[in-house]
């Protein structure tokens, strides 16, 4: 069975053949990985067509390299320009008219992996005083912002499947540290039957589907767990949320991925990563369900030698 496999079975909410799978959302470090360097963004943008389209297969060949060494079940595309703070642009990014490209040629050069798209597709926390005045003043306004929303994430994800997607997420924080942003009513209408219809338009196309939301998302588990969706991704320890007990409320359901800490992989020693590592897969592996991964992206400044004992952990205490 093949690491791919076990990653599907997973997103199917059955337990693997072989091992637990390895699927981090976004992986910041093949640089440090690998020892060569993955052209993106700016950079990226500087360069001629000519020396794009080589680096784009030089990334592709970085990324199946790195992933295959980790044993990564699954591995992300690039995403598109996005900032991660006022005038920071993301990392993990291409120019739209060039991340597909780049997912094509990774589908080609990593075909032993699962392949998995952000399509966005699902309305999240906006914090500016227009959006959270509309909640309440003008509500059919959210209403249409969440069919866009949903809208677009088809017609992404339909693109992701055409070039050869096993799965695609929606990265949409619905919550913070101190719990959901959404009340229950709002819930209700502008986050959950979208969620759902995305889910069940995505999966008509063949492809699985994934949530990531971090925060303190445990009050909305069970429902989450009751649209089409596959899988969660983060299940947040910053916020709060146990891997046990996450898994308990949703049983079946969904296959929950992430929950090692990012801040542990940058700050910890190997020793305290392997423990916590160990300690997840060996309370919360049995009957599947769960994807080994860091709770949100891998970022550049994590020791190499911290991932490599979450890898080790999961070679003593990750397989079936």
């Amino acid at each position: 069975m093949s690491r791919k496999t076990d990653m599907m079975t997973a997103l199917e909410r059955r337990q693997p053949a072989t091992a637990v799978p390895i699927w981090e959302i976004e992986f910041h470090a093949w640089d440090s990985a690998s020892g060569r360097h993955v052209v993106l963004g700016r950079e990226f943008e500087r360069l001629t067509p000519e020396e794009q389209e080589r680096a784009m297969r030089a990334n592709a060949e970085i990324i199946a390299d790195v992933s295959r060494e980790f044993q990564f079940s699954a591995v992300t595309g690039p995403a598109s320009y996005w900032n991660q703070a006022p005038g920071e642009l993301a990392y993990y990014v291409l120019p739209d008219e060039t991340r597909f490209r780049q997912f094509e040629l990774l589908r080609k050069t990593a075909d032993d992996l699962a392949l998995i798209g952000n399509s966005g597709g699902v309305l999240g926390a906006n914090y500016s005083m227009e959006f959270c005045v509309k909640l309440f003043e003008a509500p059919e306004e959210i209403d249409q912002l969440a069919r866009r929303a949903m809208e677009f994430g088809v017609g992404q994800a339909r693109q992701y499947r055409d070039l050869g997607a096993d799965a695609v997420f929606a990265a949409a924080d619905i919550a913070d540290n101190s719990g959901p942003f959404f009340n229950p009513e709002q819930m209700k209408r502008f986050i959950l039957p979208y969620l759902n219809e995305w889910a069940e338009r995505c999966k008509a196309m063949g492809l699985h589907t994934i949530l990531h939301s971090d925060g303190k998302l445990t009050k909305y588990l069970d429902a989450i767990a009751e649209t089409a969706v596959d899988a969660l991704q983060a299940v947040d320890p910053v916020a709060g949320m146990d891997m046990k007990e996450s898994r308990r409320i949703a049983g079946d359901r969904l296959c929950l991925c992430g929950n090692i800490d990012c801040g542990l992989l940058l700050r910890a020693t190997p020793e305290q990563v392997y423990g916590a590592t160990r300690d997840l897969l060996v309370s919360c592996k049995a009957g599947g369900c769960l994807a080994l991964g860091a709770s949100n992206a891998v970022q550049p400044q994590v020791p190499m030698e911290n991932y490599r004992a979450m890898i080790g952990a999961w070679k003593d205490h990750g397989q079936y």
